[in-house]
């Protein structure tokens, strides 16, 4: 699994959903201007982002049980 790039990928992609969660939660904290310009356009940043982690995570999983990659 080290040495398995699609591996990388996948936390890398996980890594961004945490990231823009962090912003989103930061903002809804903060609240003011930030929050009502941003607070939508984050959180849909936000699930596209998910969409995607989990698409890989399912072909990481995929590739792995089929024993490629």
């Amino acid at each position: 699994m080290n040495r398995d790039p699609l591996f990388y990928i996948v936390m890398l992609a996980c890594f961004a959903v945490v990231v823009i969660l962090m912003i989103g939660i930061g903002g809804f904290a903060k609240g003011g201007e930030f929050n009502r310009k941003h607070a939508n356009r984050i959180m849909r940043y936000r699930i596209i982002a998910q969409a995607i982690a989990v698409a890989l995570i399912l072909l990481f999983v995929l590739l792995r049980s089929r024993g490629g990659a």
